[in-house]
Protein backbone atom coordinates (compact mmCIF):
# COMPACT_ATOMS: atom_id res chain seq x y z
CA UNK A 1 0.00 0.00 0.00
CA UNK A 2 2.81 2.41 0.85
CA UNK A 3 4.50 1.76 -2.48
CA UNK A 4 1.25 2.23 -4.38
CA UNK A 5 0.66 5.58 -2.71
CA UNK A 6 4.25 6.79 -3.10
CA UNK A 7 4.36 5.79 -6.76
CA UNK A 8 0.86 7.13 -7.45
CA UNK A 9 -0.21 3.69 -8.55
CA UNK A 10 -3.08 3.62 -6.06
CA UNK A 11 -6.55 4.31 -7.39
CA UNK A 12 -8.35 6.81 -5.16
CA UNK A 13 -12.13 6.85 -4.76
CA UNK A 14 -14.02 9.83 -3.37
CA UNK A 15 -17.52 9.18 -2.02
CA UNK A 16 -19.66 12.31 -2.23
CA UNK A 17 -19.02 14.90 -4.94
CA UNK A 18 -20.12 18.09 -3.25
CA UNK A 19 -18.24 21.13 -1.92
CA UNK A 20 -15.60 18.90 -0.32
CA UNK A 21 -15.47 15.80 -2.49
CA UNK A 22 -15.32 17.28 -5.99
CA UNK A 23 -12.41 19.69 -5.33
CA UNK A 24 -10.55 16.86 -3.56
CA UNK A 25 -11.09 14.46 -6.46
CA UNK A 26 -9.86 17.11 -8.89
CA UNK A 27 -6.77 17.67 -6.73
CA UNK A 28 -5.87 13.96 -6.88
CA UNK A 29 -6.37 13.89 -10.64
CA UNK A 30 -4.19 16.95 -11.11
CA UNK A 31 -1.44 15.28 -9.08
CA UNK A 32 -1.46 12.18 -11.27
CA UNK A 33 -3.77 9.74 -9.50
CA UNK A 34 -6.41 7.64 -11.21
CA UNK A 35 -9.53 8.79 -9.39
CA UNK A 36 -13.05 7.46 -8.98
CA UNK A 37 -15.88 9.84 -8.15
CA UNK A 38 -18.85 8.04 -6.61
CA UNK A 39 -22.10 9.75 -5.66
CA UNK A 40 -25.49 8.21 -4.97
CA UNK A 41 -27.14 10.97 -7.03
CA UNK A 42 -27.30 9.74 -10.62
CA UNK A 43 -28.40 13.24 -11.66
CA UNK A 44 -25.26 14.83 -10.18
CA UNK A 45 -23.02 12.19 -11.73
CA UNK A 46 -24.57 12.67 -15.16
CA UNK A 47 -24.17 16.42 -14.90
CA UNK A 48 -20.47 15.99 -14.10
CA UNK A 49 -20.05 13.49 -16.94
CA UNK A 50 -21.52 16.18 -19.22
CA UNK A 51 -18.84 18.59 -17.99
CA UNK A 52 -21.14 20.74 -15.86
CA UNK A 53 -19.90 21.56 -12.36
CA UNK A 54 -22.29 22.76 -9.67
CA UNK A 55 -19.41 23.70 -7.37
CA UNK A 56 -18.25 27.30 -7.75
CA UNK A 57 -14.63 26.45 -6.89
CA UNK A 58 -14.43 23.97 -9.79
CA UNK A 59 -15.04 25.54 -13.18
CA UNK A 60 -16.50 23.63 -16.11
CA UNK A 61 -13.15 24.06 -17.87
CA UNK A 62 -11.25 22.46 -14.98
CA UNK A 63 -13.74 19.62 -14.82
CA UNK A 64 -13.50 19.02 -18.57
CA UNK A 65 -9.70 18.81 -18.39
CA UNK A 66 -10.06 16.09 -15.77
CA UNK A 67 -12.55 14.21 -17.90
CA UNK A 68 -10.36 14.51 -20.99
CA UNK A 69 -7.37 13.06 -19.12
CA UNK A 70 -9.19 9.71 -18.70
CA UNK A 71 -8.05 9.75 -15.06
CA UNK A 72 -11.53 10.50 -13.74
CA UNK A 73 -14.19 7.79 -13.61
CA UNK A 74 -17.62 8.93 -12.43
CA UNK A 75 -20.36 6.61 -11.29
CA UNK A 76 -23.53 6.30 -9.21
CA UNK A 77 -22.92 2.54 -8.92
CA UNK A 78 -21.12 1.47 -5.71
CA UNK A 79 -19.51 -1.45 -7.56
CA UNK A 80 -16.83 1.00 -8.77
CA UNK A 81 -15.39 0.87 -5.24
CA UNK A 82 -14.04 -2.60 -6.03
CA UNK A 83 -11.23 -0.94 -7.97
CA UNK A 84 -10.19 1.52 -5.24
CA UNK A 85 -7.07 1.19 -3.12
CA UNK A 86 -7.94 4.27 -1.06
CA UNK A 87 -11.46 5.50 -0.32
CA UNK A 88 -12.20 8.96 1.05
CA UNK A 89 -15.65 9.63 2.50
CA UNK A 90 -16.95 13.19 1.95
CA UNK A 91 -20.67 12.90 2.67
CA UNK A 92 -23.03 15.29 4.51
CA UNK A 93 -23.41 15.07 8.27
CA UNK A 94 -26.52 17.15 9.07
CA UNK A 95 -28.41 17.43 12.33
CA UNK A 96 -31.79 15.91 13.04
CA UNK A 97 -34.73 18.08 14.09
CA UNK A 98 -33.78 17.18 17.67
CA UNK A 99 -30.32 18.74 17.02
CA UNK A 100 -28.60 15.37 17.19
CA UNK A 101 -26.01 14.01 14.70
CA UNK A 102 -27.50 12.40 11.59
CA UNK A 103 -25.05 9.65 10.63
CA UNK A 104 -27.10 7.95 7.91
CA UNK A 105 -24.91 9.15 5.03
CA UNK A 106 -21.73 7.84 6.65
CA UNK A 107 -23.49 4.57 7.44
CA UNK A 108 -24.69 4.23 3.83
CA UNK A 109 -21.17 4.90 2.58
CA UNK A 110 -19.78 2.22 4.86
CA UNK A 111 -22.41 -0.27 3.71
CA UNK A 112 -21.13 0.23 0.17
CA UNK A 113 -17.50 -0.04 1.27
CA UNK A 114 -18.10 -3.23 3.26
CA UNK A 115 -19.99 -4.73 0.33
CA UNK A 116 -17.59 -3.83 -2.47
CA UNK A 117 -14.15 -2.75 -1.24
CA UNK A 118 -11.14 -4.95 -1.99
CA UNK A 119 -9.42 -6.92 0.75
CA UNK A 120 -6.67 -4.36 1.34
CA UNK A 121 -8.03 -0.83 1.44
CA UNK A 122 -7.27 2.51 3.06
CA UNK A 123 -10.34 4.43 4.29
CA UNK A 124 -10.35 8.09 5.30
CA UNK A 125 -13.34 9.94 6.70
CA UNK A 126 -13.48 13.72 6.08
CA UNK A 127 -17.07 14.49 7.05
CA UNK A 128 -17.40 16.62 10.17
CA UNK A 129 -18.54 14.52 13.09
CA UNK A 130 -18.17 13.81 16.80
CA UNK A 131 -15.06 12.28 18.41
CA UNK A 132 -15.20 8.51 18.20
CA UNK A 133 -17.01 8.27 14.87
CA UNK A 134 -14.10 6.75 12.93
CA UNK A 135 -13.75 3.87 15.37
CA UNK A 136 -17.52 3.39 15.76
CA UNK A 137 -18.74 3.77 12.18
CA UNK A 138 -15.67 3.05 10.03
CA UNK A 139 -13.66 0.45 11.90
CA UNK A 140 -16.48 -1.47 13.57
CA UNK A 141 -18.27 -2.51 10.34
CA UNK A 142 -14.97 -3.63 8.79
CA UNK A 143 -14.03 -5.64 11.87
CA UNK A 144 -17.50 -7.16 11.99
CA UNK A 145 -17.08 -8.26 8.38
CA UNK A 146 -13.95 -10.14 9.43
CA UNK A 147 -11.30 -7.69 8.22
CA UNK A 148 -8.17 -7.14 10.30
CA UNK A 149 -7.02 -3.62 11.10
CA UNK A 150 -3.47 -3.04 9.92
CA UNK A 151 -3.62 -5.85 7.39
CA UNK A 152 -6.92 -5.87 5.48
CA UNK A 153 -7.83 -2.25 6.07
CA UNK A 154 -6.45 1.00 7.43
CA UNK A 155 -8.52 3.93 8.73
CA UNK A 156 -7.93 7.66 9.21
CA UNK A 157 -9.85 10.76 10.04
CA UNK A 158 -8.82 13.93 8.21
CA UNK A 159 -11.30 16.80 8.63
CA UNK A 160 -12.23 18.85 5.60
CA UNK A 161 -11.39 22.52 5.81
CA UNK A 162 -13.09 23.79 2.68
CA UNK A 163 -13.94 27.49 2.62
CA UNK A 164 -16.12 27.96 -0.51
CA UNK A 165 -15.17 31.01 -2.53
CA UNK A 166 -11.90 31.64 -0.68
CA UNK A 167 -9.42 32.90 -3.29
CA UNK A 168 -6.36 32.53 -1.05
CA UNK A 169 -6.82 29.16 0.62
CA UNK A 170 -8.00 26.08 -1.24
CA UNK A 171 -7.62 22.30 -1.16
CA UNK A 172 -3.92 22.25 -2.00
CA UNK A 173 -2.57 24.92 0.34
CA UNK A 174 -4.78 24.48 3.40
CA UNK A 175 -2.89 22.44 6.05
CA UNK A 176 -4.39 18.95 6.45
CA UNK A 177 -4.83 17.32 9.85
CA UNK A 178 -4.48 13.51 9.71
CA UNK A 179 -5.16 11.10 12.55
CA UNK A 180 -5.10 7.30 12.28
CA UNK A 181 -6.71 4.59 14.37
CA UNK A 182 -3.24 3.03 14.54
CA UNK A 183 0.27 4.14 13.63
CA UNK A 184 0.31 2.47 10.21
CA UNK A 185 -3.02 4.05 9.27
CA UNK A 186 -1.72 7.48 10.19
CA UNK A 187 1.47 6.92 8.20
CA UNK A 188 -0.51 5.89 5.13
CA UNK A 189 -2.77 8.91 5.58
CA UNK A 190 0.25 11.21 5.71
CA UNK A 191 1.61 9.65 2.53
CA UNK A 192 -1.67 9.79 0.63
CA UNK A 193 -2.58 13.37 1.48
CA UNK A 194 1.05 14.45 1.31
CA UNK A 195 1.01 13.63 -2.40
CA UNK A 196 -1.52 16.37 -3.10
CA UNK A 197 -1.54 18.82 -0.18
CA UNK A 198 1.31 21.14 0.76
CA UNK A 199 1.26 20.77 4.55
CA UNK A 200 0.27 17.71 6.59
CA UNK A 201 -0.39 17.98 10.33
CA UNK A 202 -0.25 14.46 11.84
CA UNK A 203 -1.93 13.82 15.20
CA UNK A 204 -1.85 10.78 17.46
CA UNK A 205 -5.44 9.60 17.15
CA UNK A 206 -8.61 9.93 15.11
CA UNK A 207 -10.30 11.42 18.19
CA UNK A 208 -7.83 14.33 18.26
CA UNK A 209 -8.41 14.94 14.55
CA UNK A 210 -12.19 14.78 15.00
CA UNK A 211 -12.07 17.12 17.99
CA UNK A 212 -9.81 19.58 16.18
CA UNK A 213 -12.46 20.31 13.54
CA UNK A 214 -15.15 20.85 16.14
CA UNK A 215 -12.83 23.06 18.17
CA UNK A 216 -12.06 25.25 15.13
CA UNK A 217 -15.68 25.97 14.30
CA UNK A 218 -16.97 26.12 17.87
CA UNK A 219 -14.35 28.80 18.50
CA UNK A 220 -15.71 30.76 15.56
CA UNK A 221 -19.33 30.24 16.57
CA UNK A 222 -18.74 31.48 20.11
CA UNK A 223 -16.80 34.55 18.98
CA UNK A 224 -19.37 35.43 16.32
CA UNK A 225 -22.09 35.15 18.96
CA UNK A 226 -20.09 37.40 21.27
CA UNK A 227 -19.64 40.14 18.68
CA UNK A 228 -23.32 39.87 17.70
CA UNK A 229 -24.25 40.38 21.34
CA UNK A 230 -21.85 43.33 21.60
CA UNK A 231 -23.48 44.83 18.51
CA UNK A 232 -26.89 44.60 20.15
CA UNK A 233 -25.49 46.13 23.34
CA UNK A 234 -23.78 48.94 21.42
CA UNK A 235 -27.09 49.67 19.70
CA UNK A 236 -28.79 50.13 23.09
CA UNK A 237 -25.98 52.46 24.16
CA UNK A 238 -26.04 54.42 20.88
CA UNK A 239 -22.43 53.45 20.14
CA UNK A 240 -21.11 52.68 16.66
CA UNK A 241 -20.05 49.01 16.91
CA UNK A 242 -18.14 49.12 13.63
CA UNK A 243 -15.94 52.01 14.68
CA UNK A 244 -15.48 50.25 18.01
CA UNK A 245 -14.30 47.07 16.31
CA UNK A 246 -11.82 48.98 14.15
CA UNK A 247 -10.45 50.74 17.22
CA UNK A 248 -10.01 47.45 19.08
CA UNK A 249 -8.41 45.89 15.99
CA UNK A 250 -5.58 48.39 16.18
CA UNK A 251 -4.15 46.42 19.09
CA UNK A 252 -1.40 44.23 17.57
CA UNK A 253 -1.84 41.42 20.09
CA UNK A 254 -4.53 39.79 22.21
CA UNK A 255 -7.47 40.73 19.97
CA UNK A 256 -8.95 38.86 17.01
CA UNK A 257 -11.40 40.67 14.78
CA UNK A 258 -14.90 39.26 14.34
CA UNK A 259 -17.79 41.21 12.81
CA UNK A 260 -21.54 41.07 13.46
CA UNK A 261 -24.08 40.14 10.85
CA UNK A 262 -27.57 38.81 10.17
CA UNK A 263 -26.72 35.29 11.36
CA UNK A 264 -24.47 32.36 10.51
CA UNK A 265 -24.68 29.96 7.59
CA UNK A 266 -22.95 27.18 5.72
CA UNK A 267 -22.59 23.58 6.74
CA UNK A 268 -19.95 24.01 9.45
CA UNK A 269 -20.44 26.83 11.95
CA UNK A 270 -24.20 26.37 12.54
CA UNK A 271 -23.86 22.58 12.95
CA UNK A 272 -20.42 21.59 14.22
CA UNK A 273 -20.74 23.02 17.74
CA UNK A 274 -23.92 21.03 18.24
CA UNK A 275 -22.04 17.82 17.44
CA UNK A 276 -19.63 18.66 20.24
CA UNK A 277 -22.44 19.63 22.59
CA UNK A 278 -24.26 16.35 21.87
CA UNK A 279 -21.14 14.30 22.52
CA UNK A 280 -20.44 16.26 25.70
CA UNK A 281 -23.87 15.37 27.06
CA UNK A 282 -23.09 11.68 26.61
CA UNK A 283 -20.26 12.29 29.09
CA UNK A 284 -22.59 14.14 31.47
CA UNK A 285 -20.95 17.47 30.54
CA UNK A 286 -23.02 20.45 29.51
CA UNK A 287 -21.36 23.27 27.59
CA UNK A 288 -23.15 26.52 28.34
CA UNK A 289 -20.87 28.44 26.00
CA UNK A 290 -21.93 26.32 23.01
CA UNK A 291 -25.63 26.49 23.84
CA UNK A 292 -25.58 30.26 24.43
CA UNK A 293 -23.64 30.88 21.21
CA UNK A 294 -26.10 28.74 19.26
CA UNK A 295 -29.04 30.60 20.76
CA UNK A 296 -27.52 34.02 20.03
CA UNK A 297 -26.46 33.29 16.47
CA UNK A 298 -29.75 31.69 15.53
CA UNK A 299 -31.71 34.63 16.92
CA UNK A 300 -29.99 37.13 14.60
CA UNK A 301 -32.29 36.67 11.55
CA UNK A 302 -35.26 37.47 13.78
CA UNK A 303 -33.41 40.53 15.10
CA UNK A 304 -32.88 41.68 11.52
CA UNK A 305 -36.59 41.26 10.78
CA UNK A 306 -37.35 43.38 13.86
CA UNK A 307 -34.92 46.02 12.53
CA UNK A 308 -36.74 45.85 9.22
CA UNK A 309 -40.02 46.63 10.94
CA UNK A 310 -38.40 49.49 12.89
CA UNK A 311 -36.87 50.95 9.74
CA UNK A 312 -40.24 50.98 8.00
CA UNK A 313 -42.00 52.36 11.06
CA UNK A 314 -39.61 55.32 11.14
CA UNK A 315 -41.03 56.23 7.74
CA UNK A 316 -44.68 55.59 8.58
CA UNK A 317 -44.87 52.20 6.90
CA UNK A 318 -45.98 48.83 8.20
CA UNK A 319 -44.07 45.67 7.37
CA UNK A 320 -47.36 44.08 6.29
CA UNK A 321 -47.83 44.97 2.62
CA UNK A 322 -44.44 46.63 2.15
CA UNK A 323 -42.26 45.73 -0.82
CA UNK A 324 -38.89 44.50 0.46
CA UNK A 325 -35.85 43.47 -1.57
CA UNK A 326 -33.18 41.20 -0.07
CA UNK A 327 -29.74 41.73 -1.61
CA UNK A 328 -27.64 38.56 -1.52
CA UNK A 329 -29.10 35.26 -0.28
CA UNK A 330 -26.00 33.04 -0.12
CA UNK A 331 -24.52 32.81 3.34
CA UNK A 332 -21.18 34.39 2.36
CA UNK A 333 -19.83 36.81 -0.20
CA UNK A 334 -19.11 35.55 -3.74
CA UNK A 335 -20.49 32.09 -2.99
CA UNK A 336 -23.56 30.26 -4.27
CA UNK A 337 -23.91 28.31 -1.04
CA UNK A 338 -27.38 28.66 0.49
CA UNK A 339 -26.95 26.04 3.21
CA UNK A 340 -28.28 27.37 6.53
CA UNK A 341 -28.16 30.89 5.08
CA UNK A 342 -29.66 33.53 7.38
CA UNK A 343 -31.13 35.14 4.27
CA UNK A 344 -33.51 32.21 3.89
CA UNK A 345 -34.73 32.63 7.47
CA UNK A 346 -35.15 36.37 7.00
CA UNK A 347 -37.11 35.75 3.81
CA UNK A 348 -39.52 33.32 5.49
CA UNK A 349 -40.07 35.55 8.53
CA UNK A 350 -40.74 38.63 6.41
CA UNK A 351 -43.24 36.68 4.31
CA UNK A 352 -44.90 35.43 7.48
CA UNK A 353 -45.36 39.04 8.57
CA UNK A 354 -47.12 39.91 5.35
CA UNK A 355 -44.34 41.59 3.39
CA UNK A 356 -44.01 41.25 -0.37
CA UNK A 357 -40.47 39.95 -0.58
CA UNK A 358 -38.16 39.62 -3.58
CA UNK A 359 -34.44 38.93 -3.71
CA UNK A 360 -31.47 39.69 -5.93
CA UNK A 361 -28.49 37.33 -6.00
CA UNK A 362 -26.49 36.63 -9.17
CA UNK A 363 -24.46 33.94 -7.36
CA UNK A 364 -27.42 32.00 -5.94
CA UNK A 365 -30.29 32.93 -8.27
CA UNK A 366 -32.78 30.27 -7.20
CA UNK A 367 -33.97 28.55 -4.03
CA UNK A 368 -36.93 26.56 -2.78
CA UNK A 369 -38.93 28.23 -0.02
CA UNK A 370 -40.53 26.59 3.03
CA UNK A 371 -43.64 25.74 1.00
CA UNK A 372 -41.57 23.99 -1.64
CA UNK A 373 -42.08 26.73 -4.22
CA UNK A 374 -39.21 27.87 -6.44
CA UNK A 375 -38.14 31.48 -5.89
CA UNK A 376 -36.02 33.23 -8.52
CA UNK A 377 -33.76 36.24 -8.26
CA UNK A 378 -34.67 39.48 -9.96
CA UNK A 379 -31.97 40.72 -12.36
CA UNK A 380 -29.49 43.36 -11.27
CA UNK A 381 -31.32 46.49 -12.38
CA UNK A 382 -30.56 49.30 -9.97
CA UNK A 383 -33.33 51.49 -11.29
CA UNK A 384 -35.77 48.85 -10.10
CA UNK A 385 -34.40 49.07 -6.56
CA UNK A 386 -36.19 52.41 -6.16
CA UNK A 387 -39.55 50.64 -6.43
CA UNK A 388 -39.06 48.87 -3.09
CA UNK A 389 -40.00 50.35 0.26
CA UNK A 390 -36.88 48.83 1.80
CA UNK A 391 -33.70 47.20 0.53
CA UNK A 392 -31.95 44.84 2.97
CA UNK A 393 -28.28 44.11 2.25
CA UNK A 394 -27.54 40.61 3.53
CA UNK A 395 -24.60 39.40 1.44
CA UNK A 396 -22.74 42.10 -0.55
CA UNK A 397 -21.23 40.09 -3.40
CA UNK A 398 -18.57 41.88 -5.44
CA UNK A 399 -20.95 41.62 -8.39
CA UNK A 400 -23.08 44.31 -6.75
CA UNK A 401 -22.29 47.98 -7.27
CA UNK A 402 -22.87 49.28 -3.75
CA UNK A 403 -22.67 52.89 -4.89
CA UNK A 404 -25.54 52.34 -7.29
CA UNK A 405 -27.56 50.38 -4.73
CA UNK A 406 -27.17 53.25 -2.30
CA UNK A 407 -28.10 55.90 -4.84
CA UNK A 408 -31.11 54.02 -6.19
CA UNK A 409 -32.69 52.72 -2.98
CA UNK A 410 -35.19 54.75 -1.00
CA UNK A 411 -34.47 53.04 2.33
CA UNK A 412 -31.71 50.58 3.23
CA UNK A 413 -31.01 48.24 6.10
CA UNK A 414 -27.36 47.25 5.75
CA UNK A 415 -26.70 44.20 7.95
CA UNK A 416 -23.00 43.93 6.96
CA UNK A 417 -21.90 47.60 7.07
CA UNK A 418 -21.25 47.29 3.35
CA UNK A 419 -22.07 50.94 2.66
CA UNK A 420 -19.91 52.22 5.54
CA UNK A 421 -19.50 56.00 5.30
CA UNK A 422 -19.57 56.33 1.56
CA UNK A 423 -22.69 58.50 1.43
CA UNK A 424 -21.96 61.04 4.16
CA UNK A 425 -20.46 63.53 1.71
CA UNK A 426 -23.46 63.11 -0.60
CA UNK A 427 -25.79 64.60 2.06
CA UNK A 428 -27.49 61.37 2.88
CA UNK A 429 -29.49 61.28 6.11
CA UNK A 430 -28.99 58.26 8.30
CA UNK A 431 -31.86 56.75 10.17
CA UNK A 432 -31.46 55.37 13.70
CA UNK A 433 -28.18 53.46 13.99
CA UNK A 434 -28.90 49.78 14.35
CA UNK A 435 -26.33 47.03 13.89
CA UNK A 436 -24.66 48.72 10.99
CA UNK A 437 -25.58 52.41 11.14
CA UNK A 438 -27.32 51.48 7.96
CA UNK A 439 -30.87 52.64 7.43
CA UNK A 440 -30.33 55.47 5.01
CA UNK A 441 -32.72 57.56 2.97
CA UNK A 442 -32.03 60.21 0.40
CA UNK A 443 -32.40 63.57 2.09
Amino acid sequence: MKNKLLNKEARVAVIGLGYVGLPLAVAFIQKGFQTIGYDTSAKKVQSLVNGVSDIADISNETLQLCLDSDAFKLSANPEVLQKADAIIICVPTPLTEAMEPDMRFIKHAMQDIVAYAKDEVFISLESTTYPGTTRELICAPMLKKGHTLGRDFFACYSPERVDPGNKKFHTLNTPKVVGGVDEMSRELGEILYGQVIDTIVPVNSTEVAEMSKLLENTFRSINIAFINEMALLAEKMDIDIWETIEAASSKPFGFMKFTPGPGIGGHCIPLDPMYLSWKAKSKNFYSRFIELAHETNHSMPEKMVDHTAEALNLHQKAINGSKILLVGMAYKEDSNDLRESPGLHIYEQLCARGANVAFCDPEAPIFRDANGDIQKSIPIDYTAFSTYDLVVIITPHTAFNLEQIGMASRLILDTKNALKDRFQEKKWAYGKVHMTKAMVERS
